[in-house]
């Protein structure tokens, strides 16, 4: 009787490893795994750009006044970086313009010239203005009334150590047609971000879609081409990051089809760097579905 009990367990064992495995192996023809892993590998290299998202080493956000940055302990942001002197100068924020003033023996290139002081641009307006010493890199972020100073480091133990992010094995069932439904007027959508700011966009339309017999529905922003979608789903804080995903869709072919292809869903900048402002998902965007697609988590986050 014990022998048949564990002969049984044993098989149950088995039983539930092959219905795991057929669950989580790749599903797909050779075309569109390829397509997948493609688009997988340019999201990589993009990542380890000089405008990519691994290299942030700090963020500073500006006060009224003079605000002091180098090395030392001494000033108000910390630059830290190979040969980054002690001092290297002030911002001065005054009425929302911001000016930099570089210390007489410093040699800081504003985009990429050697000045002693400048106004800046911000990210909100056009040619932002870049500023480098060394393997830094920064330049001014605007987020609701707050700006800041970003910091990049093309030497970041971040960037050199990365190798790559877990995703969920591909499956093409994960790339499902949706519906558009046209908002007429645009929905007004309040998109909160993690610095607990609440920004109000406009949704063009919903995206609704059926999986296993349930519709679900999403609330894009528009994009370039396309629709841009901040979601969180019931994976979210377990095998994916807690804060939700992004998905770029892009707008009918020639078919008039729209497809929801959650194998590119991705992490936002959140997911590996705490100095990125991310948007969160909103309140409707938050899906009663497991989608077993896409990035997993990266790391500790």
């Amino acid at each position: 009787m014990h022998l048949l009990k564990t002969i049984l367990l044993m098989l149950g064992l088995l039983f539930l490893f092959a219905c795991s495995s057929e669950t989580y192996k790749e599903k797909g023809s050779k075309e569109y795994i390829a397509e997948i892993k493609e688009w997988h590998n340019k999201r990589i290299e993009r990542l380890k750009r000089p405008n990519g998202w691994l290299n942030l080493v700090g963020l500073h956000w500006l006060k009224e006044g003079k605000n002091t940055f180098g090395s030392s302990a001494g000033n108000d942001f910390i630059f830290e970086g190979k040969n980054i002197p002690k001092s290297i100068g002030f911002f001065e924020l005054k009425d929302s313009i911001v000016t930099i003033n570089v210390n007489e023996n410093v040699d800081v290139l504003v985009d990429s010239a050697k000045v002693k002081t400048a106004i800046l641009k911000n990210d909100f307006e056009e040619n932002t203005t870049q500023m480098q010493l060394g393997s830094l890199r920064w330049f001014i972020i605007k987020r609701g009334e707050k700006l800041g100073v970003r910091v990049r480091d093309l030497e970041a133990k971040l960037l050199t150590e990365f190798e790559g992010i877990d995703t969920f094995p591909i499956n093409e069932d994960w790339k499902v047609e949706a519906e558009f439904v046209k908002y007429d007027p645009p929905k007004k959508i309040v998109i909160p971000d993690v610095l607990g700011n609440f920004n109000e966009s406009e949704s063009p339309g919903a995206l609704k879609f059926i999986v296993d017999g349930t519709e679900y529905s999403l609330d894009p922003t528009e994009a370039s081409s396309g629709y841009f979608v901040v979601f969180a789903d019931l994976t979210s804080g377990e095998e994916t990051y807690g804060a939700g995903r992004f998905l770029y869709v892009e707008a009918p072919g020639s078919t008039g089809k729209i497809y929801l292809d959650f194998n590119k869903a991705y992490n936002p900048p959140c997911a590996f760097t705490k100095y990125a402002t991310c948007p969160l998902p909103p309140k409707q965007n938050h899906i009663k579905l497991r989608v077993t697609a896409g990035e997993k988590n990266f790391g500790e986050h």
